[in-house]
């Protein structure tokens, strides 16, 4: 079971100042999650219609299918969980289970739950909030796989054969890089 383990994953406050391990991804990570949980902007009948109802049901399953990917991706990390883009030195490199579906699945399934919450609540602020998203971890998988590269000489061979987070989308799925 993972631990929180904040010392072995190099969180430290000159971190947070400096940014030495991505901490300030980390922090643009949870600010934009968080966000999530602002009401609907604007309100869904505010343009004189209701929101769709197979649309809401739509986004409350996809929601719960990002929550089951990313209790499976969390789980299958192990003693390499880190919320840092850093890798923790000596854990191993994970490429099974979820890990062999795509190379980021905690940032798939938090990007899942987001397009869920912006289908169920029909808010153009939680769409904003999703591209956020997907600029944010996207940058954060790329500075995550320029450490991952360095620490584990396998990886260049995972990264050629796995999608990164969204398998062909670009800003998503970069391994023809």
């Amino acid at each position: 079971m993972p631990k929180f383990q904040p010392e072995r994953w190099g969180l430290s406050w000159g971190g947070w100042l400096d940014n030495r391990h991505g901490e300030w991804w980390l922090l643009a990570q949870l600010a934009l999650i968080a966000a999530h949980l602002l009401p609907p902007w604007p309100a869904p009948g505010a343009w004189g219609y209701a929101w769709p109802l197979p649309l809401a049901l739509a986004g409350a399953i996809l929601l719960m299918l990002g929550l089951v990917l990313a209790v499976q991706a969390f789980w299958g990390l192990g003693s390499s969980l880190t919320p840092l883009p850093d890798p923790i030195p000596g854990a191993p490199l994970v490429t099974s289970g979820a890990y062999g579906r795509c190379r980021h699945p905690l940032y798939q399934a938090v990007l899942l739950c987001s397009l869920g919450v912006s289908l169920a609540l029909g808010s153009l602020l939680h769409l904003a909030l999703l591209l956020a998203l997907v600029a944010v971890l996207g940058g954060k998988a790329r500075r995550e796989e320029r450490a991952l590269e360095l620490a584990y000489p396998d990886y260049a061979a995972y990264r050629a054969r796995t999608p990164a987070i969204i398998p062909r989308l670009p800003w998503l799925d970069w391994r023809a890089l």
